[in-house]
This record gives C-alpha cells, structure tokens and sequence, in this order.
C-alpha cells in the first residue's frame, strides 16, 4: 500500500472538525492507530464513530482545552497512555475571531493565537522529546493560504497561521538529525463550517480566486497528510504543501 501507516499511531487535534475528521478517517484507513483530540465530545464521539463505520478501525477520544495551557501539557502524555509512543502528530486545530484591525482587540489576538500557534508550540516540543528517543517522527501543521497572503478581518488568524510556518522551518532545522520531519499544510478555501458562515458574495469571491474553479474537499486536504505522516515523504522537511487548488503558487 502506498503511504502505508500501518504500526504508526497518531495524536490529531481538531477531531471535531471537518478537516480533523477528513484525517482521522484517511490515517486510519491507512492503516494508522488514532487519537482525535477536541472540545466537544459529542462532535468527538461522532468522528471515531464513523472512523469506526468507514474503516473498522476504534479511535481513542481524548477531550482537551487547547486555550487551557495545563490541559494541553498533560495531552501528549495522555495519548501516549492511551495509544502509545505517538509517531505522528498533527496540530489541526484552530479558531478564529475575525474582526477588522482597528476593532480587533489583544484578547482576540490571543486567543487565536494561544490555540492556532502556542498549542502546537506546546505539543511539539512534547512529541520531539518522545520521538527522538526513537529517532523517528512525523510533525504536521495546518498553516493557511492567508498566512501567505494575508486577509482581511484576520489579523489574528493570518499572525498564527504565519507563525506555524516559521515554527515548523526552525523545529525541522533543529531535528533533522534525529528522523523527525516538521511540515505544514496551507490549505486554501475548503468547503468546512468556516467557510459556511461567509456570505454568498465573500464565497464567489473565493471561487473567483481559484484557477480550479472549486472549493477543496477536506479529504482533499486529509491525502496531502497521509503523505506527509508517510515513510515516503522522509526527505522532505520544513517545507509547506499548498492545497489550493491554484490561487496561490510559492
């Protein structure tokens, strides 16, 4: 099987989510062992519930704060209590507040910022310090096509989507040498919630962006994951994969 992740076990947060649950769903049928992180449970139990119905496979649900910085310590090990030594994780969550510059405020600034960047900052440190022990690892963070490019009414967003990038270039950097990779993916428009709440007119503006002519799917977004978590993907770190169907070439 190509991009088999058969024997590996993987700590995804944002389980609940449209794209979380894209990963959840194509790691295990990959053959991973999974752990799906988030804070609503129902929303949880409604992921390994079809992760169960479309592969066979169970997924151990963990609930977490990720805005809470004593939860998000305790996660890693958890997981790993749970599943075992975790050999790919993948900071998936996210929130934003959007609101225009002169509106927004620093608690909007960070509360973006404490969840989209800091926890992943909190749980990657976490995971290389398991995974150098094995002298192997996957590390995958969602960056965003507006962290490349900016966007209005995201100041916020835009900060911690950019800040994942950097991260991800200087952790990959620093353990190269120990067989983990650190890399992101910048996803463009998906057809997820966050999309649903924008307004006709903001959504055909999108579309107007994109060479493909339409919105990803966010399995679209799960198989460039799937690579990534792969032992064929080993040569490639602190690099970005752009999922965005051409409306935005780097």
């Amino acid at each position: 099987m190509l991009f088999s992740l058969e024997g590996y076990k993987a700590l995804i947060t944002g389980g609940s989510g449209s794209i979380g649950r894209a990963i959840a769903i194509a790691m295990a049928a990959q053959g991973a062992e999974i752990a799906i992180v988030g804070t609503r449970i129902d929303a949880l139990n409604e992921t390994a519930d079809t992760v169960k119905k479309q592969t066979g496979k169970d997924a151990v649900v963990l609930q977490c704060n990720l805005a809470n910085d004593e939860e998000t310590k305790r996660l890693f090990q958890i997981a790993e209590e749970k599943l075992g030594a975790i050999d790919i994780l993948v900071n998936n969550a996210g929130i934003d507040k959007d609101k225009l510059f002169m509106k927004m405020t620093e608690e909007d600034l960070c509360d973006v910022l404490n969840v989209n960047l800091k926890a992943a900052f909190t749980l990657s440190k976490a995971a290389v310090m398991s995974m150098s022990k094995r002298k192997y690892g996957r590390i995958i963070n969602m960056s965003s096509v507006v962290g490349f490019t900016g966007n209005v009414g995201q100041v916020n967003y835009c900060a911690s989507k950019a800040g994942l990038v950097g991260m991800s270039k200087a952790i990959a950097l620093e353990y190269a040498k120990r067989g983990i990779t650190v890399n992101c993916i910048a996803p463009g428009a998906v057809k997820t919630p966050m999309i649903d709440k924008l307004s006709e007119q903001a959504k055909q503006a999108f579309l107007n962006k994109i060479p493909l002519g339409e919105m990803a799917e966010p399995m679209d977004v799960a198989y460039a994951c799937c690579f990534l978590a792969s032992k064929e993907s080993s040569y490639i770190t602190g690099q970005t994969i752009h999922v965005n169907g051409g409306m935005l070439t780097v």
